[in-house]
């Protein structure tokens, strides 16, 4: 049972850290990545698509993206759904390939983009440290209820602290990297 539940803790934390990593990517930097274009949602026959299941996109150059449509007639589409993203990128085609060129960010909306990342940042470790809360509050009870020794409660809250430890490092790696990337000219 007390297994159990550290690995619970364990998988919950590592999907926060995964979600994190994730919600990261989805933030444009003054590079280009295929990521961005995760949310965009491409109007195809009539039903919301995401876009990379309607083409091949790669970054060739460090500001450039391609997008290499699989259906030639979902082109304007796909023009359209860019167009109407909140990522402020515009399109240009020549019939069978689309070009995003990547802008380069200026200073100040590299400054906000940190501070957004380093919301999420923090939001990921509230997470972590609430896993942490329920998990010693259970513990508790289980060693009120006579089920754990008070020096097995000692020592779970200690392994519970230790992989709360890991993880908010884990965070922490991520968001200076972000930073970095962010920051870069």
């Amino acid at each position: 049972m007390k297994d159990k539940i550290l690995k619970d803790v364990e998988e919950k934390m590592k999907a926060t850290v995964e979600k994190t990593g994730h919600e990261f990517a989805t933030i444009r930097t003054g590079r280009a990545s295929a990521s961005l274009l995760d949310r965009v949602q491409v109007n195809y026959y009539g039903s919301p698509t995401p876009l990379r299941q309607l083409a091949n996109i790669s970054a060739p150059e460090p500001r450039l993206l391609t997008i290499h449509p699989y259906d030639p007639n979902s082109l304007k589409g796909i023009e359209k759904a860019i167009l109407q993203s909140d990522l402020g990128l515009t399109p240009s085609s020549d019939g069978t390939v689309i070009k995003l060129a990547i802008p380069p960010l200026t200073e100040e909306r590299r400054r906000d983009l940190v501070k957004v990342v380093r919301g999420m940042a923090e939001d990921a470790r509230v997470a972590i440290r609430n896993i942490r809360r329920e998990t010693i509050e259970t513990y508790r009870k289980m060693e009120k209820n006579k089920e754990i020794t008070e020096d097995d409660l000692r020592r779970l809250t200690a392994e519970v602290q230790d992989l709360t430890d890991k993880y908010v490092s884990q965070i922490n790696d991520l968001l200076a990297r972000k930073e970095n990337e962010v920051l870069e000219v």
